[in-house]
């Protein structure tokens, strides 16, 4: 089963739930799941369990983890990645990994690294025959690498329920925009012109929205996104939703968890992934912000509006 076939399920399933409350007033405690850095977490959840990747870190290129159950026992197995493309700086950091399975059983990998040729910011892929990899880069060219964007970074999959693909990623255009892209059934090929969803237009954004996760429920698309500089305690978890996948969104009166809203249990929570009935995201582990760890909270839906809990 797919990361979105799952996230499809449980969201469907959730949404039957009923639900009280606000992100502010929910009693639920983040859960710790890693103690050490592994930003911006992409989460791949089946039948074998979960695993998770990472932007670089000591860990390797593209951190992996993995876990049975989604709160437990979680430890990172090393570099998911095996070596760069031939299009990219040998010495750049990879950033915001996203995992998912294609129509032949395989599993694609986009990443973001910096070109050799321009040091651009630019999305490519990579493929490996399970989810724990090893994924090797599989293109001579960038997928998304668009040259008045100055970066394009944060790629998710998304798969809908019509069967048509989907990648969403981030620009640093003025103002920092979110896209939406088909791409090939096999996530390969771009198809037709990307949309832009969301820009940032809102105070507490900072100029900056950043790292996509869509999900649908029931008829109602709901888009995760992360506000404010990453570097900062103000970087949050927004959201926005439609009726329609290419929008208009309309952005959550409230951000969904900040530092604040979460008590102070976890500084700058960001860089989301809604997958199996919880949400991943990081957030600082000490006030020198250093590293970032992993966190989980339980989600669900009602009225097609995400509730912790």
């Amino acid at each position: 089963m797919t990361k979105k076939s799952l996230r499809a399920l449980t969201i469907a399933a959730a949404a039957l739930l009923p639900l009280t409350g606000t992100p502010a007033e929910a009693a639920t405690a983040p859960k710790l799941l890693l103690n050490q850095d592994f930003p911006d977490p992409g989460v791949l959840a089946g039948l074998w369990g979960y695993y998770a990747f990472s932007t670089a870190s000591p860990s390797g290129r593209v951190p992996m983890a993995r876990t049975d159950g989604a709160e437990s026992n979680w430890s990172v197995q090393g570099d998911a990645l095996t070596g760069p493309p031939s299009w990219a700086d040998p010495a750049s950091q990879y950033w915001a990994p996203d995992v998912s399975r294609g129509p032949d059983g395989r599993y694609l990998m986009y990443f973001s690294t910096h070109t050799a040729s321009t040091g651009q910011m630019c999305i490519g892929t990579a493929t490996g025959d399970s989810p724990r990899g090893p994924f090797q880069p599989d293109s001579d060219a960038p997928l998304v690498c668009v040259g008045e964007d100055r970066s394009d970074i944060d790629p998710q999959s998304f798969m809908d329920i019509d069967g048509k693909r989907y990648l969403l990623y981030k620009s640093d255009t003025d103002p920092t925009t979110i896209w939406l892209q088909e791409v090939s059934l096999d996530g390969h090929a771009l198809r037709g012109d990307r949309i832009p969803l969301l820009h940032a237009d809102r105070p507490e954004e900072h100029g900056v929205v950043e790292a996509p996760s869509l999900v649908r429920s029931g008829s109602q698309y709901v888009l995760f996104f992360s506000g404010d500089y990453f570097t900062s305690t103000g970087y949050h978890t927004s959201y926005a939703t439609a009726r329609n996948i290419t929008g208009p969104y309309t952005k959550s009166a409230d951000s969904f968890l900040t530092t604040g809203t979460l008590g102070g249990a976890v500084d700058g929570p960001g860089g989301a992934d809604v997958v199996g009935g919880h949400i991943f995201f990081h957030g600082w582990l000490s006030k020198e912000h250093h590293a970032r760890g992993l966190y989980s909270l339980p989600i669900r839906f009602h009225g097609g509006k995400p509730e912790i809990g």
